[in-house]
């Protein structure tokens, strides 16, 4: 036997620490808490981080900090930046579609077929930044000189329960429509399967996303989600991962600071998204400007 193959047989496994994504950087949770995720089969595949409730604030303060430089962009960098995701996920390919099909019990071909989807989820959604104004935006008719225009401009920073079954495919279908419009998110990983999104944060942070438009937290989705949905600077909250009665729940703590509210729905991930997600976090600003008069004729431009 050669000393390499001695060697092969005796290494240890070298397994992989997750860890939570948060303001560009990976810290491990606050509390120092973990809880075990295992496979469709119930086989142990790692420790993920429990975050806790100091974590859901500091993502929040990361979240709001990366708002101004983020928004600020223009809608054409911002595309530039989501593709450039699309890229390294690309890269990553095989490594998402083993974690894939790990938490959804898929074969290895639908498993890399999902995430084929995903990669051009990502790519599509990059496409509307610079496209999403002309949708909802323009000019509008008034009785008088004026200019009338709207035009759209982002919410702010919105927290996302991603769905609970579709670990990656739904979690981009959520995640990329808010950021691709100039908000920052703070993202809560499917619970039950939350690997995909904390390898997401990876990719992020070798991309050219700012740190801190992307925080993803794993743990117990509805104890990390209270008090995101109570706090004062969060602007929206999209309810895709949760049940009934914690959507109720979340909803009513919500209304204290009037955040926009995307109540959990059934959606079909895999089928082509309309616009819907894309509007649900934007403001519409309406500008007056009088036209003005060209001489005594009462001609106007």
């Amino acid at each position: 036997m050669s000393a390499v193959e001695k060697s092969e047989q005796q290494r240890l496994s070298v397994f992989k620490t997750y860890k939570l994504y948060v303001g560009g950087k990976f810290p491990r949770s606050e509390s120092g808490r973990v809880y075990e995720v295992t496979d469709s089969k119930g086989k142990w595949l790692a420790n993920a981080p429990q975050s806790s409730r100091k974590d859901a604030r500091d993502a929040v303060v990361a979240a709001r900090k990366a708002f101004g430089g983020w928004s600020g962009a223009t809608a054409y960098n911002r595309g530039q930046v989501l593709y450039r995701v699309a890229e390294m996920l690309e890269g990553r390919r095989e490594q998402f579609a083993r974690e894939v099909a790990e938490a959804e019990g898929l074969s290895k071909s639908k498993a890399a077929a999902v995430v084929d989807a995903a990669i051009d989820r990502w790519v599509w959604y990059a496409g509307w930044t610079d496209k999403i104004a002309q949708v909802v935006g323009g000019g509008n008719p008034v009785a008088g000189p004026f200019f009338n225009l709207s035009s759209p401009e982002p919410t702010g920073v919105v927290t996302v329960l991603a769905p609970q079954e579709s670990s990656f495919l739904g979690l981009v279908s959520v995640i990329a429509p808010v950021i691709a419009t100039g908000n920052t998110v703070i993202v809560i990983a499917s619970e039950k399967s939350p690997l995909p999104a904390l390898s997401l944060g990876e990719v992020l942070a070798t991309s050219d996303v700012p740190g801190g438009v992307v925080n993803i937290l794993s743990g117990r989705t509805a104890e990390i989600a209270a008090p995101l949905a109570a706090h004062q600077d969060v602007n929206a909250i999209d309810l895709a991962g949760a049940d009934e009665e914690l959507a109720k729940e979340l909803e009513i703590a919500a209304a204290d600071n009037l955040k926009r509210v995307v109540r959990p729905q059934a959606v079909d991930y895999t089928r082509t998204p309309g616009t819907e997600r894309l509007t649900a976090f934007l403001e519409t600003k309406t500008v007056w400007h009088p036209t003005g008069a060209l001489g005594v004729s009462g001609s106007s431009y």
